[in-house]
């Protein structure tokens, strides 16, 4: 006992908790944003645009996050009385990884400990065409009454499936709105954790689970085209959507074309947004291979 007491006190702090300060200006994504906001900016003021200014503090904040210069914390061991000092973080939600991360576990954990029941989860993901990815990221409540009527078409798939009906049956899900792509282009799609299953009464009035098998092609494909018609049909309600004999448009409501919608049209379609290479496209891993 004694000589592993001894051997403990012989280690430094940093070596018995194996903690290490982060340090965010040594990784590329702080070193491209610290090389290239201030540029990005001052090209779109060039120009006579501006950021919003929820954008620029998300864009300040990365670069406060983690440095000590910016505010810190001091910690001290109440037994060995090291000290340690412990930067600030932003707490943002946007692209900080750090923080990011931290959220996603802690959301993770979340869902896992309080929301979910020990019954199977199956994740569904629902993409979109370039055009309706960009009105769902210009209106965020067209994007709330599309999710809708995606929860209320697989909802109603699994309990049929299940053989019951709405009214005997029910089941649940979490949605995760993603608004970015593999490429950090603006790509807004759906990660959907379903129950796999419904919940219906048995004989004694107690709530059962009632497991049903994967989705077959033939299923998805159903489904698809079943959640085109209806969202394609809540758009042509919102006067979004219009059709003539052959042809089918979308329409942008007038004074939406400022600095934002122009960004958000440059990144969906994988163009260069500012600068001397405006409108040029990108090239990503993807459409390289593709080419």
């Amino acid at each position: 006992m004694s000589l592993a007491r001894n051997a403990t006190a012989s280690q430094s702090p940093t070596q018995t908790n194996g903690y290490e300060r982060h340090q965010p200006d040594q990784t590329l994504l702080y070193q491209l944003v610290e090389q290239h906001y201030p540029a990005f900016k001052a090209s779109l003021e060039a120009q006579g645009q501006h950021l919003p200014r929820y954008i620029q503090q998300e864009f300040n904040d990365l670069l406060q996050c983690g440095r000590l210069e910016y505010g810190f914390m001091r910690v001290r061991c109440e037994d060995c009385h090291h000290e340690r000092l412990v930067a600030f973080s932003c707490k943002r939600r946007g692209f900080c990884p750090s923080c990011g991360a931290r959220r996603m576990a802690e959301s993770a954990a979340l869902l896992i400990d309080e929301v979910f029941p020990k019954e199977p989860i199956r994740q569904w993901v629902l993409s979109f065409p370039f055009q309706l990815r960009f009105l769902l990221a210009r209106h965020p409540q067209l994007m709330g009454q599309v999710l809708s009527i995606v929860y209320r078409t697989l909802s109603t798939h699994l309990i049929k499936k299940a053989g019951y009906t709405k009214a005997s049956a029910q089941t649940g899900s979490v949605t995760l709105i993603q608004r970015f792509g593999s490429a950090l282009n603006l790509n807004v799609h759906y990660h959907m954790l379903f129950l796999d299953g419904v919940y219906a009464e048995d004989d004694y009035g107690k709530q059962r689970f009632h497991r049903v098998k994967a989705p077959t092609y033939d299923e998805l494909n159903t489904l698809a085209h079943t959640l085109s018609h209806r969202i394609a049909r809540c758009m042509e309600k919102r006067g979004i959507l219009e059709r003539d004999a052959e042809n089918t448009w979308l329409t942008l409501e007038e004074g939406e074309d400022d600095t934002l919608t122009q960004l958000h049209g440059a990144s969906v379609t994988y163009r260069i947004a500012v600068g001397p290479q405006q409108g040029r496209k990108v090239f990503t891993p993807a459409n390289l291979a593709r080419a």
